[in-house]
């Protein structure tokens, strides 16, 4: 895969004042990173992702048309796309020490995996005569963060947004 492919459509600023702290869009947490029990300092992540409106349309014969709407989010590391409940929020902020994962998916790339999702969705909810015309209504760039913690029992990783925990395997 080129460096072309690989560099994410919004890139992180670094902002003057410190080369540690990084300007993103990011999906607002609903966990702030001092929320996060630990016994050392609270570590960042920011994964990469696309979020899209998606609607379905099915041609049906002498009945309108019927639409179904999805919200697709598309992980852009990991290379993937996965329903979402509903568009999030995002607000830019900036973060002191953060590691920014890189996209591994050029914007291209990214629709297709959201187009493919949407049409397979379809298929798995209606009985269609023909494809379904796919079109979205917008998107949104931003990264989700995570809280990296310390704990005596061993490290874990923090979901900012579902606030959900697992142990942090090396």
């Amino acid at each position: 895969m080129s460096e072309t492919s690989r560099r994410p459509r919004e890139s992180a600023t670094i902002t003057e004042e410190s080369s540690q702290r990084t300007t993103l869009t990011v999906i607002e947490p609903a966990v702030s990173r001092t929320d996060v029990e630990s016994t050392g300092r609270v570590g960042a992540i920011a994964y990469p992702y696309r979020l899209y409106d998606a609607v379905a349309t099915l041609e049906r014969p002498m009945i309108a048309d019927r639409e179904l709407e999805y919200v697709v989010s598309v992980d852009r590391s990991r290379r993937l796309a996965v329903r979402a409940d509903v568009m999030p929020e995002t607000i830019t902020r900036t973060i002191d020490d953060v590691l920014v994962v890189p996209s591994e998916l050029s914007d291209t790339q990214a629709r297709e995996k959201a187009e493919d999702a949407v049409f397979s969705w379809t298929l798995r909810t209606v009985a269609v005569g023909s494809a379904p015309d796919v079109r979205f209504e917008r998107s949104i760039d931003a990264y989700k963060l995570f809280w990296i913690a310390s704990r005596p029992d061993g490290d874990v990783i923090v979901d900012s947004v579902r606030g959900s925990e697992s142990p942090l395997v090396e």
